[in-house]
């Protein structure tokens, strides 16, 4: 059977995948077993739970399964500082991974890729990942081995509000918000990058490690002080002489078996435990273990399509990802059908809002309609009459009534998920008459207010104003997933050369060249080339502006994962508030 485009499309994205994850090379991870250390993914692998491939052996090499470890940021830096041999998944692993059936925010770094130096990206990937675990209150745990700033690149590492320092500002405040934080110190950490695992709670550091803010060249250049490594800030003298660390360990399998250990010890709630709120059973058994959705999750690659003038249902998607549910039919028997309760289906039709469960999980769902659709407008004395909304575009109505249902989700205080596929608000006289813009800030407004959390997909397009309100990167996205047929850009390739075309062709006859018509279509393609390289959902993920690439057809696994880490240490008890909406 012939592959569907995106079951194409997505097969090429796992293959790069593989290669980010091996990190600086098959030879740099050598150079790391030969000191005796594992790699940043086998000591995650081995600290999750689960963590052993159906055959028993090791998972060394994920991916694992979401449910296991949901790496954020893999893509990140994916592309970028080429001149400098490149950084693979900016040289950190980050990602929520299960440790004793609960859910931690996992920060590693992979010394095979510059020895675990931090870029710019690097800085922005862990500054994520804390700000996804405030949001939660999820604990943190932090696995060491970096060499510190990327010295070609230190004033794009070093002082800004995203870059290096922030992390050890987070650290703090983590700290005195009660979240917990572990650091395990198995190789070089070194100079201001000291700090991060000292304002941790708990410290641990395996022999062989070091731990100082200057090394002993340094040392000797700036005070004439010969030393060795480890007088200097080795594991045992940190043990024994300053005090700094907690447990000294003798290797990288030592010391993540006493972090599983201390992490044990934690009154923190479980996973498990979840299945007890905001829709889950009263019984042991979580929901999730029992319910499937409706239709097969693999549905998804036939009914999705981003071919220009093809149309589908998102309907038929939320069927493959909400759970299923027994309904009664006129014979008085049961029949299974989509947990999904629609809001206002006749009413702002552009977007499809309503309520559903997904894994046990009650949420909100807000999702672009891609097919046309009927708008019946108020009328005179001829009466009501229709038009046709075209797929993909947000109309004034759809924007009334997602905002009112956002505002409905927060009293009702369920996680709210957005599911892009827009080309942005409708424009025009008839639009901008019937209020578009006063419907769109409405929805902007009790969006960017919501004290839920709230969980993206970008399953196609995420243009422009649509981007916003669908809770872009901008808005406090608690997660933020994209398939890979996702597209996110101020407007469409093909809308956006014919603009930029204009500006650069004026551009050049002001400076007295003259375009003729092969120098035009030279023009168009180039800036459509760029534009849509811009608009690559990779561009996106390699810059941070989304988590995690995901498969299709593992959508709903991958919200579930999400959704049950959202709702272990959530704060819902905050009172939701909006600012002024335009009536």
């Amino acid at each position: 059977m012939t592959a569907s485009p995106l079951q194409a499309l997505t097969h090429d994205f796992l293959e790069t995948e593989a290669r980010i994850r091996e990190g600086g090379g098959a030879k740099a991870i050598q150079r790391q077993h030969e000191k005796g250390r594992l790699t940043a993914r086998e000591r995650i692998a081995l600290l999750v739970d689960s963590s052993s491939s159906p055959d028993g052996a090791p998972a060394a090499h994920p991916p694992l399964p979401p449910d296991t470890f949901q790496e954020l940021g893999l893509w990140a830096a994916h592309g970028m500082y080429t001149e400098h041999g490149g950084a693979p998944a900016a040289g950190v692993v980050t990602g929520i991974g299960t440790i004793h059936g609960r859910k931690w925010m996992i920060i590693a770094n992979d010394a095979t890729v510059k020895a675990g130096a931090f870029f710019p990206m690097t800085c922005k990937k862990i500054i994520r990942a804390q700000q996804i675990a405030q949001m939660a209150r999820l604990p943190l745990v932090y696995l060491v081995d970096s060499a510190g700033v990327f010295l070609p690149l230190q004033e794009d590492v070093f002082p800004d509000t995203d870059d290096f320092g922030r992390i050890f500002r987070n650290n703090a405040v983590l700290s005195a918000d009660g979240i917990p934080q572990i650091a395990a110190i198995m190789g070089y950490c070194v100079a201001g990058g000291g700090y991060l695992p000292v304002l941790c709670d708990t410290l641990l550091m395996t022999e062989g490690s070091g731990l100082y803010l200057a090394g002993p060249a340094l040392v000797k250049a700036a005070i004439g002080q010969q030393v060795t490594d480890e007088e200097l800030g080795g594991a045992a003298m940190h043990a024994a002489i300053s005090g700094t660390i907690d447990f000294k360990e003798k290797d990288d399998q030592s010391c993540i078996h006493r972090l599983r250990s201390l992490m044990e010890k934690y009154g923190l709630p479980r996973v498990a435990a979840s299945t007890q709120h905001r829709g889950g059973t009263a019984s042991g058994e979580s929901r999730a273990s029992t319910l499937s959705s409706f239709r097969d999750a693999r549905d998804a690659y036939t009914i999705f399509t981003d071919t220009p003038g093809r149309q589908y249902d998102v309907r038929d998607l939320l069927a493959c990802i909400v759970d299923a549910r027994a309904v009664p039919n006129d014979d008085g028997h049961e029949s299974l059908a989509p947990d999904f309760d629609e809001y206002k289906p006749d009413y702002g039709q552009s977007l499809v809002c309503g309520y559903a469960h997904i894994g046990g999980h009650a949420v909100g769902i807000v999702a672009n309609q891609k097919k046309l659709t009927t708008r019946q407008m108020p009328g005179g004395k001829a009466g009501p009459s229709k038009s046709t909304n075209m797929p993909g575009v947000i109309y004034d109505d759809s924007a009334d009534k997602a905002a009112r249902f956002i505002m409905d989700c927060n009293q009702r205080k369920i996680p709210l998920l957005f599911l892009h596929d827009t080309t942005g608000f409708m424009v025009g006289r008839d639009s901008e008459q019937g209020g578009i813009i006063r419907a769109g800030a409405k929805m902007v407004n009790a969006m960017a207010n919501c004290i839920v959390p709230k969980i993206v997909v970008i399953l196609g397009g995420s243009y422009g104003a649509g981007n916003y309100a669908m809770c872009g990167r901008a808005f406090d996205q608690f997660l933020a997933f994209a398939w890979p047929s996702a597209k996110c850009a101020v407007m469409g390739a093909n809308q956006a050369t014919g603009t930029l075309a204009t500006i650069e062709e004026a551009a050049r006859k002001r400076r007295g060249e003259t375009i003729d018509e092969e120098t035009h279509k030279q023009i168009l393609a180039a800036i459509h080339a760029s534009y849509t390289e811009q608009a690559d959902i990779r561009h996106a993920a390699a810059r941070g502006w989304l988590d995690r690439i995901i498969e299709p057809h593992q959508t709903r696994d991958e919200l579930i994962a999400a959704l049950d880490t959202a709702n272990q240490g959530w704060n819902y008890d905050r009172d939701f508030k909006t600012g002024i909406l335009q009536t």
